[in-house]
């Protein structure tokens, strides 16, 4: 049987996508848990050995897209592409939380599912090592934001930036504190 993990980062964020990632594991990796409980150094490393030794993808819904169908729909929306967009087609996907996207596949949506199922662990780091790189890049055009360090979400400083400048074309304006 081929199972498949999907899990999003970004839903909480002010700035830029959310981004789902879906892995099909070929061999155990072990220290496997959720992105949150792991440091960025361990996460990068964990994502290179993932990718090395899973089939892989990754969708990501702009802010403006979620802007025009809320966060929700935009984070069901990249699931369900990142899970349509594996090379291959699991027999099973777990889904991490209790929704589960609109696919031909089967799923099982599983609430903490990424500290209990590696495929969802799997799919958890590297979606936030792929989504937490393209925000350092969004740093690099708007250092004022902080982006690599809050990875667009809504710290002090970010807020602060946002009363002081106004916001920029990856802020997603249906998000309370982007717009003041």
């Amino acid at each position: 049987m081929i199972v498949a993990g999907v899990d999003e980062v970004g839903r909480g964020c002010l700035a830029g996508p959310v981004t789902a990632a879906a892995v099909i594991l070929k061999n155990p990796i072990s220290e496997l848990k959720d992105s949150k409980q792991i440091s960025s150094s361990k996460r990068v490393a964990l994502s290179k050995t993932i990718k090395k030794q899973s089939i892989f993808s990754f969708a990501s819904i702009s802010n403006n897209k979620i802007d025009e169908i809320n966060i929700h729909q935009a984070t069901l929306l990249a699931m369900q592409e990142a899970i349509i967009s594996l090379p291959i087609t699991p027999d099973l996907v777990y889904v991490d939380g209790k929704f589960i996207p609109n696919v031909e596949v089967n799923c099982k949506a599983v609430i903490g599912g990424d500290k209990l199922i590696p495929e969802i662990s799997a799919a958890s780091i590297i979606a936030k090592v792929h989504r937490d790189e393209f925000m350092r890049q969004l740093d690099k055009k708007y250092p004022i934001y902080a982006f690599a360090q809050n990875k667009g979400y809504g710290t002090a400083h970010h807020l602060n930036a946002l009363k002081e400048s106004g916001y920029t074309s990856f802020h997603r304006k249906s998000f309370k504190g982007v717009l003041v």
